[in-house]
């Protein structure tokens, strides 16, 4: 009986499969690698980060007034200078007996602001400075607390006796309500000075403790908002203001750190009435409003 020749018909069957896997697989891999199918991307080149230019031309000034009937107080000013490029905000309380020669007539902060409102309180705190104050914002009860709400309080330490408030000079936190109560005391020590200063001073404390990335992110709301609250009379301060200054004022909050800074305005009292400093003037004139000097 004749041998089986088991080799000769197994080798060439496993050739025609190998060739067969080979062609087959190479036209897959060609038609894969000409999709581009399991290739590495080439990276996209990078998008630059847009940051924003801030120069001495967005800085501006705010008369800010807190008007509260209600409180049974005098009104509440304070002056802020806004300086974007330096990442600065200056704030300086206004004492109400605070008194200057406009128009050639002896005048006060209050008796200025009660004669003609937040415009006549604005050229009296120019003539005050030698300035220009580009604008006012005057905030009711209302206002002044969705304020303090938006920024989100204040830790601060209270050194006057005022109900429901420590006043052993330790740190607490304010709410909007008793913030309102706390500036708008009109029986401090030292009267209208340390009240103004004490304006001043929570405000620029409340702003370094808030959440600038936040603030900048939802600012365009709260510029609605506030302005919406004060008024077509309790401002100013115009959307094309508001245009030419955002995105300055956005790069601050977002870039800047401890931003705010307050200064207690140095002077005299004479009986009843406040004089300030004329050195203190200069230096403040000199330093944060150079570019109206030039």
């Amino acid at each position: 009986m004749a041998k089986k020749k088991t080799g000769s018909i197994a080798v060439p069957f496993l050739v025609t499969v190998f060739l067969g896997l080979l062609i087959i697989g190479g036209g897959a891999y060609g038609i894969y690698r000409y999709f581009g199918f399991g290739q590495d991307k080439k990276p996209s080149e990078p998008v630059p980060r847009q940051v924003a230019t801030s120069s001495y031309e967005d800085n501006h000034s705010i008369l800010f007034i807190l008007d509260d009937p209600d409180q049974k107080c005098s009104s509440t000013f304070v002056l802020m200078r806004s300086i974007p490029k330096d990442k600065r905000l200056i704030f300086v309380g206004i004492p109400t007996n605070t008194i200057a020669i406009v128009d050639d007539q002896q005048q006060s902060m209050k008796s200025s602001y009660e004669k003609g409102g937040g415009a006549t309180a604005k050229s009296f705190v120019e003539g005050v400075f030698g300035v220009t104050v580009d604008r006012f914002m005057k905030m009711d009860k209302t206002a002044f607390l969705k304020t303090c709400d938006i920024l989100g309080g204040v830790t601060y330490p209270v050194n006057v006796e005022i109900a429901g408030l420590r006043s052993d000079g330790s740190e607490q936190y304010l709410n909007g309500e008793q913030i309102e109560t706390l500036v708008t005391y009109s029986l401090m020590e030292d009267g209208e000075v340390q009240r103004a200063y004490t304006a001043s001073s929570i405000i620029a404390n409340m702003v370094n403790q808030s959440d600038g990335k936040r603030l900048a992110d939802q600012f365009d709301n709260t510029f609605n908002t506030i302005i919406n609250l004060c008024g077509i009379n309790g401002t100013d301060l115009t959307a094309k203001d508001y245009r030419e200054h955002k995105a300055a004022i956005k790069d601050m909050l977002e870039r800047g750190s401890s931003i705010a800074t307050f200064l207690i305005m140095d002077g005299v009292e004479a009986d009843s009435d406040y004089i300030p400093s004329e050195a203190f003037i200069n230096n403040f004139v000199d330093q944060y409003f150079k570019e109206e000097q030039s």
